[in-house]
């Protein structure tokens, strides 16, 4: 995904660079977990949504293949609460080939009750945020922006979504509508989260995960247009984060 603008474009415009103002949409649920990458088998939640799961959450309301979401900030609208929720989870993912064993071969079986775990899950409680969102096309030949723009706003004001959206894990369920000036931004949220999920890309290589350093001050968290170069993220691989959290 592709949300780069050209420099020159960007230099002639006033807000940030961008045409039009942000798009703005109000999400809420009982529960979400944001999970950090380091703390993925016993799941621990960043204390803010992601911009990753930001983008998810609009996709499922208004997605078109011709252009992709930028989001450009995040502000917490309710107190960062935490929860534990204990779970039964399996321990290990199928294959392509598994599956295509468990298709043809009416022998073979998955017993998921031989591989189950209790897996701990520290998540948030009544969450609330208000996302700010800019649409970009994938080419000029595409349809202009403000069609989408105004497809998205319609959709969210009818409440109309492709799928249920979700906070991290799809039993958590979000709400969205338009932003209710009711809801104030917590400005005594201020702390430093360390490297969070800035968004995928989608290469011929396979999935690119790519980070920024995120910071949350006075309940808003900036994204940048730019996540940070590969060469300055060092992340472990799936393999090492399971053997640290078995220790």
């Amino acid at each position: 995904m592709s949300t780069s603008l050209p420099s020159a474009r960007r230099e002639r415009r006033g807000n940030g660079g961008w045409a039009f103002p942000d798009l703005v949409v109000e999400t809420w649920g009982d529960l979400a977990c944001f999970t950090r990458p380091e703390l993925k088998v016993e799941r621990v939640s960043y204390p803010v949504m992601t911009p990753s799961a930001a983008t998810g959450l609009l996709e499922s309301i208004f997605w078109k293949p011709q252009f992709n979401y930028a989001i450009t900030k995040i502000e917490v609208l309710a107190p960062i609460r935490w929860m534990q929720v204990r779970r039964n989870e399996v321990q290990s993912g199928i294959s392509d080939q598994r599956v295509a064993q468990l298709r043809t071969d009416r022998t073979a079986r998955y017993d998921a009750s031989e591989d189950r775990d209790q897996r701990n899950t520290v998540a948030l409680r009544d969450v609330r945020y208000r996302i700010h969102a800019q649409v970009v096309t994938i080419s000029q030949e595409e349809s202009p922006e403000e069609k989408y723009r105004q497809q998205l706003r319609k959709r969210v004001e009818r409440g109309a979504c492709f799928s249920q959206p979700f906070f991290g894990c799809r039993e958590f369920t979000a709400q969205f509508g338009p932003a209710d000036p009711a809801y104030e931004v917590q400005r005594d949220c201020t702390q430093e989260l360390g490297l969070m999920l800035h968004s995928i890309a989608y290469t011929p290589q396979g999935e690119r995960y790519r980070w920024f350093r995120a910071s949350v001050s006075e309940g808003v968290m900036e994204v940048p247009l730019a996540p940070l170069p590969d060469e300055a993220v060092a992340m472990p691989s799936g393999s090492q984060r399971a053997a640290r959290a078995g220790r």
